[in-house]
């Protein structure tokens, strides 16, 4: 998806730290370097909008909805994202820190370069999504759905996963010594993988 292709209103460099604008629907838009610091989103709606290198530090986007857009390097901190969802749509590389992530819906999202290191993200369903080369140290992921989830170069230490559906995921050997996995679903080839990761070694009866 380019969202340059077609007519796009371009936002550069303003602030709209404590500015009240919620319940606000924003199409074809891309922000850069904006800030948001401690602004109230709440019921926002975006659709194909791009938001690049912006601050969202304190910001209210409770009960907000994306699609198809993207937040490039974007910094949440100490914010408010509950009850709000995406689809679609991509984080690639932004920071989250602090912030209130539960419930959350996400559908088909790209979280690479993703740093969500000591998050609680218990019980969410990150069906399809890519966490590729992720921060997610000492994450917390109990319950999470994680099936098909491409996981593959995320920094993993510490990440819990007790419980989750980890079928069908993509992830690297190191995942199976450095997550904290008890009763975690998962199928029998990742099963395999655990052997092996751990010293066993698996041979037909």
């Amino acid at each position: 998806m380019d969202l340059m292709t077609v007519d796009v209103e371009q936002i550069v460099g303003e602030d709209f730290s404590n500015a009240c604008i919620a319940q606000q629907s924003w199409s074809r838009r891309h922000y850069t370097v904006c800030s948001f610091r401690d602004a109230d989103l709440s019921e926002l709606r975006t659709e194909f909008v791009v938001f690049t290198e912006c601050d969202f530090t304190g910001a209210d986007l409770t009960d907000s909805h994306h699609f198809g857009s993207a937040f490039r390097s974007c910094t949440f901190a100490r914010t408010t994202l509950w009850h709000s969802s995406f689809r679609s749509s991509s984080l690639l590389g932004s920071t989250f820190s602090d912030c209130r992530l539960r419930p959350l819906v996400v559908d088909e999202v790209d979280f690479t370069l993703v740093s969500l290191g000591g998050a609680d993200l218990r019980g969410l369903d990150f069906t399809d999504c890519r966490f590729r080369e992720a921060n997610l140290v000492e994450t917390d992921m109990r319950k999470a759905i994680l099936r098909s989830v491409d996981l593959t170069g995320a920094r993993v230490g510490g990440l819990r996963l007790e419980g989750a559906d980890l079928r069908g995921a993509h992830v690297d050997p190191g995942l199976w010594t450095s997550a904290k996995l008890d009763k975690t679903q998962v199928e029998l080839t990742q099963a395999v993988a655990y052997a092996n990761a751990t010293g066993l070694v698996v041979e037909p009866y």
